[in-house]
């Protein structure tokens, strides 16, 4: 038999700096080469499994009929019974068409799915939350409006994901109006959770504050405009922050955005205030802050643009695979703190620190919503997580297995909701911890009990 072994972990190939671009090149594609054997040998990464006892075979009268029949008329006289009779409480669907996925593109539901398979083993891992999968195939933003609200009664929370922009602001923010449960999209609210986790480190470490900044926004997608609208919630200041999409500058000039993204035209008007008008360079001049999710790079951000911006610049180029500046190349161009979009690298901008914990606090709490308040709530106990193992430039937030985080995050999003009265049960922080910490804990111990028992082979050399 082939001696048994499992890929090497990610933390095992931090970037030295030293690498050849070629060296770099090679290690990037690591992952994917590792994805193509594991895929198939696992053929899908979750499963179904019971939670509840089965003594014999008798116990099937107890958990179907007849005896299921007595919590089905329970909730028929009550809904809400529904939390507490089944695993709605704990179940998120993670929904997408497919039309904007990763960085591939529209490529459709089937080829979708296995990143909707691996959010919801995230969720479960990092957030004892129950996650399914589900493509749907249509692209009208109608279609996608209908069918999550057909699955409102199966699930406590929607995941939407990688869903094209203008139609998944209409997607999301629709459903957030209509159904009564939390619905959320990783793409704007998730990344804009964890970068301002980030932001609000990286101006500790530099010594500025956030309404007084100036911070530039390169690309003009669901992420940054999500990203925008958070910040300034967060106490940014609209007037000092300028947007950029592949034509330029967002100002009061760019007419022809008002009737097919009226999301960017927002910006157009809320934002730089002095009127700047140009390309990416114009607006960097002097900006304390960039925040860049747009075309992948590395040439992306010029050297030299990085250059003209303030003293204890704040460099956030966070595309995929590649960042839009090498982090090294941003360092010597001048800027103090840099962070990307990988996990090779310090400082990952990573909306896995995100979604399992919120979701578990707003599960927990049986939330109607998640509002914009309870993202910062996260994204504050995020930057506190961080800043209690001792902030430095290369260290603004956690990682993913600084598991405490999570429950942390949990309670903080919990005690929002209630506080925002969006909440269907009160707990005390206390309450909300061990219940966030227990899920998690159980999560994780079952995983390794099922590696150790065999019921999770190990991949083959």
């Amino acid at each position: 038999m082939p001696k048994e072994k499992f890929p090497p972990k990610v933390n095992q190939f931090r970037h030295s700096g030293a690498e050849t671009t070629e060296e770099l090149i090679t290690r990037a594609k690591k992952p994917g080469e590792e994805a193509m054997k594991l895929h198939p040998f696992y053929q899908g990464k979750i499963e179904v499994i019971p939670k509840c006892c089965i003594r014999d075979v008798n116990d099937f009268a107890i958990w179907y009929t007849p005896g299921v029949a007595q919590p089905c008329k329970d909730i028929q006289a009550n809904p809400e019974k529904v939390f507490e009779h089944t695993n709605k409480w704990n179940t998120v669907a993670v929904v997408s068409d497919g039309t904007r996925v990763l960085g591939l593109g529209d490529i459709g539901p089937e080829a979708a799915l296995p990143v909707m398979e691996g959010k919801a083993l995230l969720f479960k891992y990092l957030g004892g939350v129950d996650a399914f999968p589900i493509c749907l195939r249509t692209t009208e933003a109608d279609d996608l409006i209908q069918a999550v609200k057909w699955l409102e009664p199966s699930f406590g929370g929607i995941n939407l994901e990688d869903i094209a922009q203008p139609k998944c602001f209409k997607v999301l923010d629709t459903l957030r109006c209509e159904m009564k449960i939390p619905v959320w999209h990783d793409d704007q609210q998730g990344t804009a959770a964890v970068t301002l986790a980030g932001l609000i480190n990286a101006l500790k470490l530099v010594g500025k504050e956030i309404d007084k900044v100036k911070i530039v926004m390169v690309g003009a997608g669901a992420a940054n405009i999500a990203i925008t609208r958070i910040i300034i919630t967060a106490g940014a200041n609209p007037a000092k922050i300028i947007m950029t999409d592949s034509h330029g500058t967002l100002h009061k000039g760019r007419t022809e955005l008002k009737n097919d993204f009226k999301e960017k035209w927002n910006f157009c008007l809320k934002t730089n205030e002095v009127n700047i008008r140009g390309a990416v360079p114009d607006a960097l001049k002097g900006a304390d802050v960039l925040i860049a999710l747009s075309k992948p790079g590395p040439d992306t951000i010029k050297k030299e643009w990085i250059k003209s911006m303030a003293k204890d610049a704040i460099v956030f180029v966070c595309a995929n695979p590649v960042p839009e500046i090498w982090p090294w190349e941003a360092k010597k161009a001048g800027a103090r703190i840099v962070a990307t979009g990988r996990s090779d690298f310090p400082n990952q901008i990573n909306n896995s620190l995100g979604f399992p914990g919120i979701f578990r606090g707003a599960l927990d709490v049986r939330a109607t919503t998640i509002t914009d308040e309870m993202c910062i709530a996260a994204a504050e106990e995020l930057a506190r997580c961080a800043e209690d193992k001792g902030l430095k430039e290369d260290h603004l937030i956690p990682t993913m297995d600084e598991w405490e985080v999570y429950p942390r995050e949990a309670v903080a999003v919990g005690l929002k909701a209630i506080e925002q009265g969006v909440a269907r049960i009160k707990l005390s922080r206390e309450e909300l911890f061990r219940k966030a910490e227990t899920m998690i804990k159980r999560s994780r111990e079952i995983t390794q009990l099922m590696m150790k028992e065999k019921f999770i082979k190990k991949p083959r050399d």
